[in-house]
């Protein structure tokens, strides 16, 4: 019935989704399996894809030839470019997607891929021979053949769903949990663990009343996430935000005693970053009010998500504590929020392609490595799948270093130092961020794709070298450009920076803070025209460049440090005991992970800067 394919992918969430096109559009012929096909890339919890750590992830997959930047480009329902206060390392793409056109958009995408299949059944076992993964188990008894198998569960295995004191299975509000694939790859030797996550009660946003409520508009101009030239974003839906109350709090501990959370039927543990509303109150016992925002679904719905109120108290604690919420008096609830337990396994059992150590041709992505957020399963999968098809074509494994992008950032961390609470992409994971900023993701990683043989790669490439040599050519007008202070010294004081006194290029001017590109070209005619044949993405690209030279430059050198010890490698098979002048520690966690550098030997919990230079004595370095 069943063809042997290349890469079978378990589960149709953004990991999944994202493995799926990733192994197709490098040729190999896929199978995606999802228990409903009504859900393919299901934004389960808020209707948002960016933000801080997350927007630079998404860029990413976009200039790696993933779909996750050109989906919500198209489902849009507003833009927001965060933290542009602070340093261009800092600047996070967010966005509201339309819940529903999102998915759709999503599977029309997938089923018009030539190398896409589909099957929608549960899996319940792998089909392991000769040690490999040799394709799947369905709840029906079938067997599926494949050269590789990706599994991106999310929240689906062995999932429990909590409200106050009812729990029963499932993977999702609506949806059962998946049963037997855990218990098999502990049979196979893989530990496995639980955790927890959570989402707030919907609410019928024509009950709210929005007029108490702060505003919270999109960019007047809004940007997008893609790099290829998706439909610009008009007609923007505005957000809302209001607070909670000490009354509110108040209703909301009178329910603390039938709370799973804290009368210990919820043992895994969930994300610090985004807390649900009583693990707040609990914590910042001190504080009166916490933020809540009030964000559409989509164009075409009445349904409201409740940003910040995510909860496992009973229900009817919920509706009564929403409706002390200011502009929420009068509302009516779609259904309550609620927790949800899940096994993943501990990511340390995999290597840098997420590949798993104990069974070659099985790769994991997504929540099932300890991961939280679309983002974060989306480059997972991504990854995953890519190395699946080039493992199938015994092609070279691809592999992204800390300085090479966020996703190589969160794959080291996972795989080196493992997690035990929910793990959330931020900026400050990153100490090579001036160098990962959102605004060159193409430049970084376009190359690498198109290296590869990804599918339609063609013409981003040759826009990557178009924007290259903008930069340059821009970078080279400003530094040769000469002005003097009656042309200028008007603009700089409207700025707030000393006049000049003499001529001075264009470049020194820019460098001072205050000063913009946009401000120099209103003030200099010559420049205005200059730049007026080049797109706003390579002008922005080009004043960021100049303006942080020094400090690009100065995380390059580090990167170059590093990436000499990124090139010693390390034999899988060396036993690490045999190396008495390592630490205990050491030996065991380096037996344990098998690191394939010194550099990501490094980074291991437990390895010291000494026990490194014993390895590099130990090679001959």
């Amino acid at each position: 019935m069943f063809p042997t394919y290349d890469v079978i992918v378990v589960g149709a969430g953004h990991a999944g989704c994202e493995a799926a096109v990733a192994a197709a559009n490098l040729g190999a012929k896929v199978l995606l399996a999802t228990m409903n096909m009504q859900t393919i890339a299901q934004m389960s919890c808020n209707p948002a894809m960016g933000g801080v750590g997350k927007g630079q992830i998404v860029r990413e997959i976009d200039a790696l030839g993933g779909y996750s930047g050109i989906v919500t480009d198209e489902t849009m329902v507003q833009f927001r470019l965060l933290n542009r206060s602070k340093g261009p390392a800092m600047w996070s793409p967010r966005a509201q997607s339309d819940r529903m056109a999102f998915a759709l958009n999503w599977r029309e995408k997938l089923e018009a891929h030539p190398n896409i299949d589909f099957w929608q059944e549960m899996v319940t076992g792998i089909l392991v021979k000769d040690g490999r993964a040799r394709g799947v188990y369905t709840g029906l008894g079938m067997e599926i053949p494949a050269r590789s198998v990706v599994l991106t569960n999310g929240t689906f295995l062995n999932g429990t769903i909590h409200i106050g004191e009812k729990q029963f299975g499932g993977g999702r509000a609506g949806e059962r949990s998946a049963k037997g694939l855990t218990e098999q790859l502990q049979e196979l030797g893989f530990e496995a663990g639980r955790m927890k996550t959570g989402t707030p009660a919907r609410l019928d946003g024509r009950t709210l009343d929005y007029s108490v409520m702060t505003v919270q508009d999109g960019d007047e101009n809004p940007g997008r996430f893609s790099y290829t030239d998706t439909p610009p974003l008009t007609n923007q839906l505005p957000c809302h935000v209001t607070y909670t109350s000490p009354e509110v709090h108040e209703t909301l501990r009178e329910g603390f005693d039938r709370s799973p959370m804290f009368n210990g039927r919820i043992r895994g543990l969930g994300p610090r970053y985004c807390p649900s509303i009583e693990d707040k109150i609990d914590r910042f016992a001190g504080r009166d009010q916490h933020q809540l925002f009030v964000e559409p679904e989509g164009r075409n719905t009445c349904e409201i998500y409740v940003n910040g109120f995510s909860s496992s108290l009973p229900e009817d604690v919920q509706y009564k504590a929403l409706r002390k919420v200011r502009g929420f008096e009068n509302m009516k609830m779609f259904r309550p929020g609620y927790a949800i337990e899940y096994d993943f396994f501990p990511p340390t059992q995999l290597g840098p392609t997420l590949e798993t150590r104990l069974v070659p041709g099985l790769f994991f992505a997504g929540q099932i490595n300890g991961t939280t957020g679309y983002e974060e399963a989306g480059c997972q999968g991504l990854i995953a799948g890519m190395n699946a098809a080039l493992a199938v074509q015994e092609r070279d494994p691809f592999i992204l270093r800390r300085s090479d992008a966020y996703i190589g950032v969160l794959i080291d961390d996972l795989i080196n130092k493992g997690t035990e609470e929910p793990y959330r992409m931020f900026t400050s994971r990153a100490e090579y961020r001036i160098l990962l900023r959102q605004d060159d993701a193409d430049l970084r990683l376009t190359p690498l794709a198109a290296a590869l043989g990804v599918r339609n790669m063609e013409g981003r490439q040759a826009r990557v070298q178009e924007k290259v040599a903008g930069v340059a050519a821009i970078s080279a007008e400003l530094r040769q450009h000469s002005i003097t202070p009656d042309q200028i010294n008007g603009y700089l004081e409207e700025a707030g920076t000393a006049p000049l006194k003499q001529g001075v290029k264009l470049d020194s001017i820019l460098a001072r803070p205050g000063v913009s590109l946009e401000g120099l070209a209103g003030a200099v005619p010559a420049l205005r025209e200059f730049l007026s044949a080049y797109d706003a993405e390579t002008v922005n690209l080009a004043e960021v460049t100049l303006k942080y030279e020094g400090y690009i430059e100065r995380e390059r050198q580090a990167v170059e440090k590093m990436s000499r010890l990124e090139g010693i490698k390390l034999g899988k098979s060396f036993d690490y005991e045999q190396l008495t002048s390592l630490s205990k520690e050491a030996r065991q966690k380096l037996n344990q992970l098998k690191p394939v550098t010194i550099g990501q030997a490094s980074r291991i919990s437990g390895v010291s800067p000494a026990d490194v230079s014993v390895l590099l004595v130990h090679l001959g370095r």
